[in-house]
């Protein structure tokens, strides 16, 4: 008789355990989806950076835009208010329009001094937005060093100087967004690459940067640049997005294309 009892308070005891056991499960996937979905909503609960008339130009710049022989641009290009002559670029590297304030520039330039204007200050008020927005979901991440990371949607802020001396990739869906808030520097090493994983789309990516930009030579680059000064891209670089520059443009025989 007491062996039986013995046995069936065993039973009891492991059915006990195995219910906490499943219970437990239960609850850490819960929560595991919690977290998930709370990752995967921050990109979609982001609002976008309204771009305006600047979103028309795959480089506009306040200072000018200046190229070595021979780079590609795909999409409009412009400068404003300085003079067209600022733009030393060959008709023969654009794959789209170039406009200027005066009748000084590029041969194949269009002059369109009010477009130009509203253009920029639509730069301006975008970079306005895209800083001042708060509670980053990400706080100098790396410490500014983010080579090797998988960045997902998101608003990232860092303090300090960003240096990409690795390849990373963006992962999110098409719809997803993401705003990198950079109050330094931001710098790629040669041959570095940015990777789209998910549907993720370089339309979408805003990097709003307060100091230089630097692309390291052949590197490659997705997304948005929002630049509170100039933007300088090494030879061979390649990028897929924007460059609306608050000072200077300077290119070396690189490949630029307008996200669509």
């Amino acid at each position: 008789m007491a062996a039986m009892l013995l046995f069936v308070l065993i039973g009891i005891g492991s059915c006990t355990n195995d219910q906490d056991a499943d219970l437990t499960a239960q609850k850490d996937s819960y929560v595991l989806g919690k977290e998930i979905s709370f990752e995967q909503s921050k990109g979609s609960e982001l609002k976008t950076v309204n771009l305006g008339v600047a979103g028309d130009f795959v480089i506009l710049s306040k200072t000018g835009i200046t190229s070595v022989y021979k780079s590609s641009i795909t999409g409009d290009i412009g400068t404003s208010p300085i003079t067209g002559a600022a733009m030393v670029v060959n008709c023969t590297e654009v794959t789209g329009s170039v406009f200027s304030v005066d009748a000084a520039g590029p041969a194949c330039k269009t002059t369109s001094a009010t477009m130009l204007t509203s253009a920029i200050g639509d730069m301006q008020t975008a970079y306005t937005d895209a800083a001042g927005r708060s509670n980053p979901d990400y706080l100098n991440l790396g410490a500014g060093t983010i080579g090797g990371k998988t960045l997902l949607p998101g608003l990232y802020k860092w303090s300090s100087s960003v240096n990409i001396p690795t390849d990373i990739t963006i992962s999110g869906s098409p719809t997803d967004i993401f705003i990198f808030q950079i109050a330094g520097t931001l710098k790629m090493s040669s041959s570095v690459r940015v990777t789209l994983e998910g549907g993720a789309q370089a339309k979408n990516i805003f990097w709003v940067v307060s100091d230089a930009v630097t692309f390291g030579t052949t590197s490659h680059f997705e997304g948005n640049i929002l630049g509170q000064t100039g933007i300088n891209m090494q030879t061979g670089a390649t990028m897929n997005g924007r460059m609306l520059a608050q000072t200077a443009v300077t290119l070396q025989m690189n490949t630029v294309n307008k996200p669509e």
